[in-house]
């Protein structure tokens, strides 16, 4: 009887869901399309976007594809030399990024606004590891992981790099 509640349950679930599809890009082995030779890590879609870190130009670097043009997006400004830049995330927009960015063993969690090409590091001042930002759809609020307090935390900030919901910076 268990048995039955399990497969009916699955089948429940399972069946309200769309159809899947496939998305073919090309592969490119020049690492100028979103399918290369090079490890691509956690991928993140939100509207037409799709923003991933990856080793390709030998060094681990955000990248941004448009899935409408099916091009990858230059970010200037964006990835630099000495940092190791992961765990990207976009708004609903494609305007804002974040991600968590590691230069001389210090974690960070940077915003990176694409209109005015301007990077800002939202926890410069925070005195802990920071891991696994994620930014809301309409760009306004950042959520990260902190460890300030000795444990993981999630902490809440706005885009000016403030704690908000009357948070205290740790």
């Amino acid at each position: 009887m268990k048995r039955f509640w399990f497969v009916f349950a699955v089948s429940s679930v399972l069946g309200g869901c769309s159809t899947a599809y496939l998305v073919n890009t090309p592969f490119d082995p020049g690492g100028r399309s979103l399918n290369s030779p090079f490890a691509e890590l956690t991928p993140r879609i939100s509207g037409r976007y799709i923003v991933f870190a990856s080793d390709r130009r030998s060094s681990q670097d955000i990248y941004l594809y448009d899935t409408t043009t099916r091009n990858l997006i230059e970010l200037p400004g964006l990835n630099a030399i000495d940092v190791i830049e992961s765990s990207p995330s976009i708004s609903e927009s494609g305007r804002h990024l974040v991600f968590a960015g590691s230069r001389e063993g210090r974690s960070s969690i940077y915003l990176y606004d694409r209109d005015t090409r301007q990077l800002r590091n939202l926890t410069e001042n925070l005195r802990a590891q920071v891991r696994n930002p994620t930014i809301s759809a309409d760009g306004n609020t950042i959520a990260f992981e902190s460890s300030a307090t000795g444990q993981w935390d999630i902490l809440l900030y706005n885009r000016a790099g403030q704690p908000i919901n009357g948070q205290p910076p740790p």
